[in-house]
Formats: C-alpha cells, sequence, structure tokens
C-alpha cells in the first residue's frame, strides 16, 4: 500500500496542472497513468508502428492513440505519461462566445473574466506560439475562406512548439528559467500526432510533469485506476492493476482524489464506481457529453508526386460563420495507417440508410476512383485533412449498460439539440478543396452509419451549483464526496467551437490556485454551499523562477466593497524573492520578450 495527500488519476493537460500545483502547495502528490512512459526516441516513427502507436492492451499494444467505438460516436484520444499531449495536434485556442454563455452553467459566474488569467498562465506553460501558415493546405483554405465571404477570420493556428533558433538546434530550457529541460527546434516535418521524436513539441511531460516530478511528484506509468472507495479517516483507497496484468493489483490512499483520465476514462471509472464504491454521484454524471460538434474530413490530391506533410500538424484556421471553424491538418510522411477508416464523402439522403447512397456513389464513380480514394500508400502525404468544429448546444449521455462481457459504457442523444451526423457546412469545404486539387473528398468509414468521428470527446461531468444540477461544484470538487476532484476534459462543460486543450489546461489552473496550502484554512465554501468568487492561493513553493516566462502569475486579490484596494502583490513577492507565485505584466512580458 502506497500513501499521499493527493493521488492524481491521470497525466494529461489537467492532471499534469493538478500534479505541479498541489506539490508547489506542499501536498504529497502521486500519479497512476495506465499507459507508458515515452521517451522522444521511443514514439513511433509512423502510424504503422502499432505497438508504439495504437493502444490495446490486450494485444500487446501500449500506444499513444486510442479509438474507442460507442453507440453514437467514434473516439479518438490519446495516452501514456502525458496523457493526449502526446498525440494531439498541438494547437491551443481560447473557446468561442458561445462556451462562456452556455446555459448550463453561464448563471453561475463570469467565466470569461474569471478564466483569462488562467489561460494567459496555461498559454505560457505550453509555450505557445505562432504557426508558420505558409503551406499549400494553408491556401487552399485561404481561398475557400475568400470564396465564402470569410478571408478576414483565417489567420494562422496558435499552437504549443518550440521554434527556438531553427530546425534541430538545441537550447537551454526557454520556458521555466532553468527548471524545465533543454529543448530543440521543430522540424517542421508534419509528424506531431504521431508523436514528436525531436524534442520540439510542448507536451506535458515536458513542462507540467517535468517541473511537477522535480519538485517531488511521483509517476507510477502503467498503472490502471479500477476503483475508488471511502476508507478510514476520511481518506480514500483507490485499486489499481498493472496495465495489460489484472493481476497484478496495488493499494493506493490518499486524502484527495483527482480524477484526469481523460472525458473518456474519467467517465468511465465514475459510471462503474456510481454502480458500485460511490452510489452517491451525481445522477447527472454522464450528461452534456459533448463531441465538440465536430467532423473529421479529408481531399485526397490526385498528383502521385503530392506531399502535403511538411509543416506543423494544424497551421491556420477559419471560422465560414460564428458557429464553426475549420483547421487543415497532416500527418507526417509514412504515417497512413488511418486510411483504413477512410470513405467516400457522402451526404445524408431522406429514407436512405448512409451505406446504401454510399454504394450509389461509388457505383457512379467507379472502380478506379474508388480504389484511388482508399489507396493506402501515400495517403499521408496526398491528403488534406479538414477539421471542422462547432460551438453549437448539442450533446450525448453516457451511460452503462449490460453485455456478453459484463458491464460497459455507451451512449444516446442527450440535452438539447442531438448531435449531429454530419455537418453540411463541413461537406461543402471538404468538396471545395478537392475540386481545387482535382481530388476526391472523403470522411470516416463510420460517417456510413451515422457514427460521428470526433477527436475532442469532452463533458459528462458538468459543473453546476448542486448535485441535482450537475456532477462538479465550480470549484471542480465531486458532489456528494469530500476529497474528490475532476480535472480533464470531462469537466468541459460546454462545446467549445475549438481545440480543448488550451481550456483544460485554464479550467484545471483555476481550480487548483484556488485550493489551499496543505495546513492551512480551506477559502473554498464548503461543499453544496452557495457559489462565491475567493481569491487565488499562492503556492508556499513555487518552482519556476520570476523572471521565467512560464512564472506562476495569479490574478490580483479581489477588491471588495469598503476593503483598502490591494498592492501590485508586494508581499507575495517579498516571501519568495527568487520564485515567482504572482508576477506583474511587465515583468513576464519582459521575460517573454528575452525568451522569443
Amino acid at each position: 500500500m502506497t500513501d499521499y495527500d493527493v493521488l492524481v488519476i491521470g497525466s494529461g493537460f489537467g492532471g499534469g496542472v493538478a500534479a505541479l500545483r498541489l506539490t508547489e502547495k506542499g501536498y504529497r502528490v502521486g500519479v497512476v497513468e495506465a499507459g507508458r512512459r515515452f521517451r522522444d526516441g521511443e514514439l513511433p516513427e509512423t502510424s504503422w508502428r502499432v505497438r508504439r502507436y495504437l493502444w490495446l492492451p490486450a494485444a500487446r499494444c501500449f500506444g499513444i492513440m486510442r479509438l474507442t467505438l460507442l453507440r453514437n460516436v467514434l473516439i479518438a484520444s490519446g495516452t501514456g505519461v502525458g496523457g493526449g499531449s502526446l498525440v494531439y495536434a498541438n494547437t491551443l485556442y481560447e473557446p468561442l462566445e458561445d462556451f462562456y454563455r452556455d446555459p448550463q452553467w453561464a448563471h453561475i459566474t463570469d467565466w470569461q473574466s474569471e478564466l483569462a488569467p488562467y489561460y494567459d498562465q496555461a498559454k505560457r506553460m505550453l509555450g505557445v506560439t505562432t504557426a508558420h501558415a505558409d503551406t499549400l493546405a494553408d491556401g487552399l483554405l485561404r481561398d475557400v475562406a475568400r470564396d465564402l465571404g470569410a478571408e478576414d477570420t483565417f489567420h494562422a493556428a496558435e499552437i504549443g512548439v518550440f521554434f527556438g533558433e531553427g530546425p534541430g538546434i538545441e537550447s537551454p530550457d526557454p520556458f521555466f528559467g532553468g527548471a524545465g529541460p533543454a529543448r530543440t527546434g521543430c522540424r517542421e516535418c508534419g509528424a506531431c500526432m504521431t508523436g514528436c521524436r525531436y524534442n520540439a513539441k510542448n507536451t506535458v511531460d515536458k513542462n507540467y510533469l517535468h517541473l511537477a516530478e522535480g519538485a517531488g511528484a511521483v509517476i507510477h506509468p502503467l498503472t490502471t485506476a479500477t476503483d475508488v472507495k471511502p476508507a478510514r479517516g476520511g481518506r480514500y483507497a483507490v485499486t489499481t492493476h498493472a496495465t495489460g496484468n489484472p493481476l497484478r493489483r496495488h493499494t493506493f490512499t490518499a486524502t484527495h482524489v483527482v480524477f484526469a483520465a481523460n472525458a473518456l476514462g474519467t467517465q468511465r471509472l465514475l459510471h462503474r464506481l456510481r454502480a458500485g464504491s460511490l452510489p452517491r454521484l451525481s445522477p447527472r454524471l454522464g450528461e452534456l457529453s459533448r463531441t465538440n460538434s465536430e467532423a473529421v474530413l479529408s481531399a485526397r490530391l490526385s498528383a502521385k508526386d503530392a506531399d502535403v506533410t511538411p509543416g506543423t500538424a494544424i497551421t491556420s484556421s477559419f471560422h465560414p460563420d460564428p458557429q464553426t471553424h475549420v483547421e487543415p491538418v497532416r500527418y507526417g510522411r509514412g504515417s497512413s495507417l488511418l486510411a483504413l477508416l477512410n470513405a467516400h464523402l457522402v451526404d445524408p439522403v431522406e429514407g436512405l440508410p448512409r451505406w446504401r447512397a454510399a454504394l450509389r456513389t461509388y457505383r457512379r464513380l467507379g472502380f478506379r476512383a474508388a480504389a484511388r480514394l482508399h489507396a493506402v500508400p501515400r495517403w499521408a502525404e496526398q491528403s488534406l485533412l479538414v477539421l471542422v468544429m462547432q460551438s453549437l448546444d448539442n450533446s450525448l449521455t453516457t451511460y452503462l449498460t449490460r453485455g456478453l462481457f459484463g458491464r460497459r459504457m455507451t451512449t444516446r442523444q442527450g440535452r438539447g439539440e442531438p448531435n449531429p451526423e454530419w455537418i453540411p457546412t463541413g461537406h461543402r469545404i471538404a468538396r471545395d478543396l478537392a475540386k481545387r486539387v482535382d481530388g476526391l473528398a472523403g470522411g470516416s468509414s463510420a460517417d456510413l452509419i451515422g457514427i460521428p468521428l470526433t477527436a475532442h470527446f469532452i463533458g459528462g461531468c458538468s459543473i453546476g451549483t448542486s448535485i441535482t444540477e450537475g456532477v462538479l461544484d465550480p470549484y471542480q470538487r465531486v458532489f456528494g464526496y469530500d476529497g474528490l476532484h475532476v480535472a480533464d476534459g470531462s469537466a468541459v462543460t460546454a462545446n467549445l467551437g475549438v481545440n480543448p486543450s488550451l481550456t483544460i489546461t485554464a479550467q484545471a489552473e483555476r481550480a487548483m490556485a484556488l485550493w489551499p496550502n496543505k495546513g492551512d484554512a480551506d477559502t473554498r465554501p464548503p461543499l453544496g454551499a452557495a457559489y462565491q468568487r475567493i481569491d487565488a492561493v499562492a503556492p508556499r513553493h513555487p518552482v519556476v523562477p520570476l523572471s521565467a516566462p512560464g512564472a506562476l502569475r495569479l490574478p490580483l486579490p479581489i477588491v471588495r466593497p469598503g476593503a483598502a484596494k490591494p498592492g501590485a502583490q508586494a508581499s507575495i513577492r517579498d516571501a519568495a524573492p527568487e520564485t515567482a507565485a504572482t508576477a506583474g505584466p511587465d515583468a513576464a512580458d519582459a521575460a517573454s520578450e528575452a525568451a522569443a
């Protein structure tokens, strides 16, 4: 049995934030991660290295990409020490306005102003910079935006990649004042989503987790959590087993447990716990699960010598309407495994199953065109992928059902509008791109049976004011159980319309900033009490020096009626002159400019 003050289940964006910030506040922190730890050179050269790319422990595949088919959605997610950051496309945007106005949580507080300083902190921790939007895909997307009257919305992507002094040039830690690892300039090979092998991608294991481990947090890779139950003394016992070997069990104990296993993993675990060890979990669990109202489409070029792989995974985007966001996406050379999921793009036809409509289309195209669309060789080099996301209020509900192999999680259409099976604007854009390159438009084969593909499954543990309204309180504590918390994509309560990684990080930064230092009084209201906006709590042992771009810069204390206006947080600086719990914007901006 191993004991911690805080046990974090999962090590992605939210889990990494929890590990670092709570270690800085004096807690003994352990992190259990179902996936393995990868060094740069151990990541797969291409997606065909399936044992290092795909996640299927039963087949001894412990890779970074997990594909999960539920009734209404096909989910792509990440695993490994660093979670989804290992496999994501580096793209770090703040959400569209609809996110803050969603009726599930808009009445609680002004989320846009509350989260603003934590978006800033997340950007500096994740090293956000501007992509080089000068590729063939960017030019084509700009042309499409122009034709749709939306060229003014076209812009280069904000990404978490280190360019430094140039491709392949190593630099000493550029973000954390020497507390972080050395980094190497991006080669723009397009292989971000099979795992960056060249130390250029700002994955969580190179920022939050690296700093947390240096400060004393302990990571347990290849360790799968299966049960969380109340134990004596107000603690929790967390049962785990070695990933791929259920007979090798271990128990951790902790006063606090932070669920951060991504929206899919956290929901699966919490559904099982609600049916067993934690029956007081909210009946709202699983509601408002979101796909980011997403579609993944493609346009395959006809030129045999085409190569669209140079660049970072995503380099630009535009908004054809206020609720829709479109990005071009690429894989690196040779990474054509996902071509096996490809199918011709087919619109729904009333009264006709999509697969039958697809057969009609294939007959019309003829064998040669169909074979060209499905050809696996050079799929990555010849395919412009199109990621379409929306901030519309639609959802799924996850729940447990019984099957041949016991209980499993599945989905049904949820509250609000049904989750869309297709996005007409996205189909139009994919076909327009295909026409411009004398190619063919494609989608996922799951589309043909009405199941959209998403790489951004979020929600299911929505934030509310009570256990009858949500799963989490506004401080991301779990209703029904003191000491349980959620800090991953399942706490993202509305569709974002953009890639979710920055929001997951910002929400986790805010939640952890409101924890007390170990041994101090908790200024948060008791679980279940009315929401109050409270001051962030500076950690006693901040890791990053004040002069570094990634220094912790907490928001100024709230000025309440009748209270003296606070100074520029001089007392915090005096308490820790060599490291930063807070810093004025001038100091941090100057440090960022120096690093650039």
